[in-house]
C-alpha cells in the first residue's frame, strides 16, 4: 500500500484579504505547489462575465495564458484561486510548456504556517490612471510595494 503525501498547502482566512493559501508544511525553494485550475474560456467571454460580487467588481479569478486563453478560476476551479497578491512574492505562477498549465511554484524556502503570494502583474490594456491604480489598489504593505496588483510600465 502506498502512502499518499500530504498536500503542501491549506485554506483559510487571510488576515491581508479574505480567504488566503498558507504552507500546510515547510515548502523547499522550487517546489510545484499546486496547479491553478478552470474553466478555459477567451478573453472574449471573459469581458462579458458579470462581476461575481457586485460589491468588489475588480475581483476575479481570472488567470491569462500566453496563447490568449483564459483560466477562470471560479469555474472548475481548486485551491490556487484563493493565492493573495504580494508585491513582494514567495511564490510565482509558472506556465508549463505547452501553454496550457499554470504551476504555483516557491521561489524562497517557505516555513510551515506562512501564507503563499505571488505577484498579480495585472496587464490592462490602455492607459494606466490613478482611478484603475486604486480599483485594483494592493493590500500587502511590503517594503517594495508598488500600491497597486497592476504591472505598472517602467520609466
Amino acid at each position: 500500500m502506498t502512502q499518499k503525501t500530504p498536500p503542501w498547502h491549506t485554506v483559510k482566512k487571510s488576515t491581508l484579504h479574505g480567504k488566503g493559501v498558507f504552507a500546510a508544511r515547510d515548502i523547499p525553494a522550487g517546489t510545484q505547489i499546486l496547479e491553478y485550475r478552470g474553466q478555459r474560456i477567451t478573453s472574449e467571454e471573459a469581458d462579458e462575465m458579470h462581476p461575481v460580487n457586485p460589491d468588489d467588481p475588480f475581483h476575479t479569478f481570472f488567470f491569462s495564458l500566453s496563447s490568449g486563453k483564459i483560466i477562470n478560476g471560479g469555474k472548475r476551479g481548486n485551491d490556487a484561486k484563493w493565492i493573495n497578491h504580494s508585491c513582494g512574492p514567495n511564490c510565482e505562477a509558472q506556465e508549463d510548456d505547452s501553454g496550457k498549465r499554470v504551476y504555483v511554484v516557491a521561489l524562497e524556502d517557505i516555513a510551515a504556517g506562512s501564507e503563499l503570494f505571488y505577484d498579480y502583474g495585472l496587464i490592462m490594456d490602455g492607459r494606466i490612471t490613478k482611478k484603475l491604480r486604486e480599483q485594483y489598489r494592493c493590500l500587502c504593505g511590503t517594503a517594495n510595494c508598488r500600491g497597486t496588483m497592476l504591472a505598472l510600465r517602467k520609466r
